[in-house]
């Protein structure tokens, strides 16, 4: 099916677009009352992740507010070790939670590559519900978390402050924590290309944790399995690229090494000065980014001023999706949402006219 707005996809592949494209991590979810009420009405979060009709309804609800240039898959980085079998539970207040968590050698060497088709069907089933329901009207992008954001998770069980069970590992038992990667990684590329083939148009791999590494770890624990993953993915689809996005919060330091991996874009959290990320690597990838997520608190007024900012700190040219620097909170008011597309969309016309600043 022919897309109707493919800006998004353009400007990954550092192809000249009319206006720059805006998606938002975590554009489906507790900041709009609409997917608050399908929460409710499907019970509990996991419940609404695993069943395709509710992640498809919760995957436009966005799209149905703001003129997105794309839609990301409703579901959780998780979904992966859930399959895993290591027990994935949500405790109120606490977030996600493993009943199983990886603390012993017998699990870790018995750790299998969940099957898509199977334990993962009702992510691809999804991702076919959420293609028919946008009819071409934008992108739909699929994502995983990066096999050592998720290896965090599996042998802390659940989120941390200091990572001292990982890193425990990490430096006790490398070999175990190699093993752990090495599923995952495996994992990840079979779960990002069954998405692909399920219509997936675009893939982001999150690496959320990968910045709590030394620059030696991160490259040995870390970039080496996200490369891995992105040599493995399907390069095209319906007769279109399918590009890749990775994304490592905190790892502003290494933009050479991840643009080095053959991903086509390269995820800019708040830290990183654009203009700089640009300079230092902006002619191999495009860039995609960075607002913080904080300043859709501030008035409307502001909001755009920042938004402003940041497409000035790119400049003109191709090669820039705008996004936040990480997840939208969930206390963000809409109306600062709405008036933030408007502006990206509006100052971007505006930069490719005229070449103000």
């Amino acid at each position: 099916m022919q897309l109707t707005n493919d800006t998004f996809l353009r400007a990954l592949a550092r192809e000249e677009t009319g206006h720059t494209p805006v998606w938002l991590m975590r554009q489906a979810g507790r900041y709009l009352p609409e997917y608050n009420s399908t929460r409710k009405k499907a019970g509990s979060f996991l419940a609404l992740a695993k069943n395709p009709a509710y992640a498809t309804e919760v995957t436009l609800q966005p799209l149905e507010r703001f003129p997105l240039d794309a839609a990301i898959l409703f579901s959780d980085i998780l979904t992966v070790p859930d399959a895993m079998g290591l027990g994935l539970y949500f405790a109120e207040g606490e977030g996600p939670r493993f009943e199983r968590p990886l603390r012993d050698e017998a699990a870790i060497r018995a750790l299998q590559v969940p099957d898509p088709g199977g334990e993962l069907r009702y992510v691809t089933d999804a991702v076919r519900e959420i293609r028919k329901a946008l009819a071409g009207r934008v992108p739909l992008i699929g994502f995983s978390g990066s096999p050592y954001t998720l290896a965090c998770y599996m042998v802390e069980g659940g989120g941390s402050d200091d990572y001292r069970t990982l890193k425990s590992m990490l430096y006790g038992r490398p070999d175990l924590l190699h093993h752990i990667l090495d599923v995952n990684a495996r994992a990840v590329t079979a779960y990002l290309n069954a998405q692909i083939e399920a219509g997936a148009q675009a893939v982001m791999i999150f690496d959320t944790w990968g910045g709590n590494l030394t620059s030696a770890g991160y490259e040995e624990f870390s970039l080496a399995y996200s490369r891995k993953v992105i040599a493995g993915l399907t390069k095209a689809h319906e007769g279109r690229r399918v590009p890749s996005i990775l994304f490592t919060k905190g790892g502003g330091q290494w933009l050479e090494a991840m643009a080095a991996t053959g991903c086509d874009a390269l995820g800019i959290d708040w830290s990183t000065n654009l203009q700089a990320a640009r300079a230092r690597v902006g002619s191999q990838v495009a860039l995609q980014g960075n607002l913080d997520p904080a300043v859709l608190f501030a008035p409307p007024e502001r909001v755009r001023s920042e938004a402003r900012r940041v497409l000035d700190a790119f400049g003109t040219g191709p090669g820039h999706v705008f996004n936040l620097g990480h997840g939208i909170s969930q206390f963000t008011p809409p109306e600062n949402v709405a008036a933030l597309v408007d502006e990206v969309h509006t100052y971007s016309i505006k930069l490719r006219t005229t070449g103000a600043r």
